[in-house]
This record gives C-alpha cells, structure tokens and sequence, in this order.
C-alpha cells in the first residue's frame, strides 16, 4: 500500500486560470483523488486559489501556517520554491521548470532539491545550462490532461465552420484580427475568443471548446482542444507553428506545442490560411486518440506519484549540512542581485520621471493662467527643453509655439 503523503506545491500566483496554475490545479486535484494531502503555496491568491478550497485543499500565502511540514515540496517558480524549501530545509523537493523564458522558472540551486523535472525538450535544455544541475537529476515529464473532464466531441464536418482563439493573451486590441481573416478566407464566419485577456475566461473550457471545429492556441490549451478531437493551428503572437497533424504531433508535443514550435513561420494572414488549408477532419481525430492514449493524467500521476517516493525515500538517507544550506541560499541571494538593483533603479527613474511630470503640469497651467510675452518664448522654451519629459514637454512646446506664431 501507498503511503499517503502531505505534499506543498508552489506557484507563482493562484488566481488566474493560466498554464502553470492550472497543472497545479489537477495534480492537487489529481493527489487528493488518491488519497494524498495536497497543500497549495502562493503570495498572490484569488479566484482559483478558492476554487481548490472549495475543494477541500488547503491553499495558504503564509508558510507559518503549516504548523507540520509537508512530506515532500513540489516547487514552482524559484521564488516560491525557495521559500518552501528555506522555510523547511529537511524536507525533500522536486523542482518544475514550465517554460524557457519567463524569469520566475529560473531554476534555483538547492541540496534537498533531489530531481528537476522540465515540461518539454526545451525547458530540459534550460536546466541542462544552468550550473549546478547534474544531468542526472532532470526529468522530462511531458504535459498531460484531465481525460475525465475533456471529453472527446462528435466528428469534425468535411468543411469547417467554426474556429475559437484559445488564449489568455488573445483580445481584439492584437492578434485576433489577423485570425479573423484567414479564417474568413476560409469561409469562417464564426470565430470566437476565450481567454482572461479578451474578457471571456472560463472555468470550464471543456463544456466551450466542443462547439468549435478549429482552435488557434498554444501549450496546455493546444492540448486540451486536441484531446476533444478538435483541429489545432499552433500559434500566439510569437508566431505559427501550424496544423497539428497525426505525423507532426509527437514531435510538438516534445516541445510542449510552443514557443520553439511557432519560429516555423510568423504570425501572418498567409501563414495562417497555409496552415488552414490543411485541415482534415479524419486526420484531427486521429491527433485526438494519440493525445488520448499518450497525455492521460492518471497515467502522468502514477509516475509522480514515484518521484515523490523517491524524493521521500531519499530523505532518510540522505544528510546535507547546514553549512550546504546556507551556502546554496548565499549563491541563490546573489543570483537575485541584480534584478533587485534593475528595479530599484527603474523605481527611482519612475519617480524621478514622476517629479519632472508634475513640475511640468504645473507648469503649464502657469503658462496658461498666464500667457508669456512673445520676448520670453524662446527662453521659455529653452527652458522646457532641458527637462524633455517626452508626451508632456512636446505640450507644453506645442503651446509655446502657438503662442509665439499668433
């Protein structure tokens, strides 16, 4: 028999429904299923985080709260991770790494921290090059999904006639527009938008995406929509990654649908219409049998659930010094320096910034309560121009300058 294990899993945030709180989600829901004691981590709590407790799993921003420590930490985000792990130096952790470029899956150097696990081929070359990481300790754990609440829909029509933006960074304002098009030269009319960008996040994306035929997204949300056997154009705005085909599909997956996948082509009417012209609808539903039998979550929590026994087994025996604690801490501070020192000096140019922008507004409410004799514009505007606070000082020159032509 199993035993059953209090893990804390971290996370950056716990309020938006995005694609590393969303992993949390089902493997805190997935962990609690089997019988385990889940407890989320997060600073920055809200929609989400009171969804899981409803839930009935624990979701703190506090770590003193946890008044026994957790079995294992399943960090996320190096903030986070070294908080949980600092706050709890004998407890075992696995670090993830979800992604090649924003800077909170930078992975943190630690000695309890006994496996790395990257999401995709890309992110294992991440922790490849990062010193201190043995090449013995990565995993590679491919993404998964919920098959029980990602239902496969009915088969797709010859000709499609729906097509869903699926992305949180999606909205009217960029890149939906350029879909829109190459959809319509498809003769496409009906293009939705879901995502917390465009106004329209959904709790239950499974319920949406089964009323569309063609789904335009990334990742975790590219997965989902082909796990319902819908077809699939990789892309966001850092381009086209195109039609997800059953000879193209493992391949992607390895790169986890994203980023690396979309530099095949940017993101255009033409790469899109390219990537469109391919669509088949029998060749879709052979995408979504493959994702079926190869991205089951059940499947992924049996081998987590291993890699936490491991990292558990591993703390009976292994015995790391303080003096190796504080060490990695030292070096983990020191990585932390100069983005500490880049924003003090943004704060303090936003500020400087702020002060020259209300010495300016006064200014010119100065100037229009009373307007300068035509002799003293050009001094006046020598003046203003040693200060060049961008949008404001070319008011308050435009200003000058009508008043000096009247």
């Amino acid at each position: 028999m199993k035993p059953r294990l209090r893990i804390l899993l971290t996370n950056n945030e716990l309020a938006t429904r995005a694609g590393s709180e969303m992993f949390l989600y089902d493997v805190a829901l997935g962990l609690l299923r089997r019988g385990h004691n889940p407890i989320a981590y997060s600073l920055k709590l809200g929609e989400l985080a009171e969804d899981l407790e409803r839930k009935t799993v624990p979701v703190i921003d506090d770590l003193n709260s946890l008044q026994e420590p957790p079995d294992v930490i399943h960090g996320q985000h190096h903030l986070e991770a070294m908080t949980a792990m600092l706050r709890f130096p004998r407890t075992p952790a696995i670090y993830y790494c979800h992604g090649w470029l924003p800077w909170q899956e930078r992975p943190p150097v630690f000695p309890t921290i006994t496996n790395y696990v990257a999401v995709d081929d890309l992110c294992r070359e991440r922790l490849l090059t990062t010193q201190g990481i043995s090449p013995g300790q990565i995993r590679t754990m491919y993404n998964f999904v919920d098959l029980r609440r990602f239902q496969q829909r009915s088969p797709l029509p010859q000709k499609p006639q729906s097509a869903l933006i699926f992305s949180n960074l999606a909205s009217n304002q960029n890149y939906a527009d350029i879909i829109r098009s190459a959809c319509r030269r498809m003769g496409i009319e009906q293009v939705g938008i879901m995502g917390s960008n465009s106004g329209n996040s959904q709790s239950q994306p499974e319920k949406v995406l089964t009323h569309y035929d063609i789904v335009f997204a990334k990742a975790r949300c590219a997965l989902e929509a082909m796990s319902v056997g819908c077809a699939v154009v990789v892309t966001e705005s850092q381009g086209v990654g195109g039609l997800v085909t059953s000879e193209n599909v493992e391949e992607l997956r390895r790169l986890n649908f994203g980023i690396r996948t979309m530099q095949a082509a940017p993101l255009s009417e033409a790469s899109l219409s390219e990537a469109l012209s391919n669509y088949s609808p029998d060749d879709a539903t052979k995408v979504s049998n493959w994702i079926r039998a190869e991205a089951d979550l059940e499947k992924y929590l049996d081998d987590l659930e291993a890699l936490y026994l491991e990292a558990n087994n591993r703390a009976t025996t292994d015995y790391f010094p303080a003096e190796a604690h504080l060490t990695a801490a030292s070096n983990y501070i020191r990585s932390l320096t100069p983005l500490i020192k880049q924003y003090a000096n943004i704060e303090y140019r936003a500020n400087h910034f702020e002060q020259q922008t209300l010495m300016l507004k006064n200014r010119i409410q100065e100037l229009q309560d009373n307007p300068p004799e035509s002799t003293s514009v050009d001094n006046s505007i020598s003046e203003i121009s040693a200060v060049k606070s961008d949008s404001i000082f070319h008011q308050v020159k435009n200003l000058f300058t009508r008043w000096k032509t009247r």
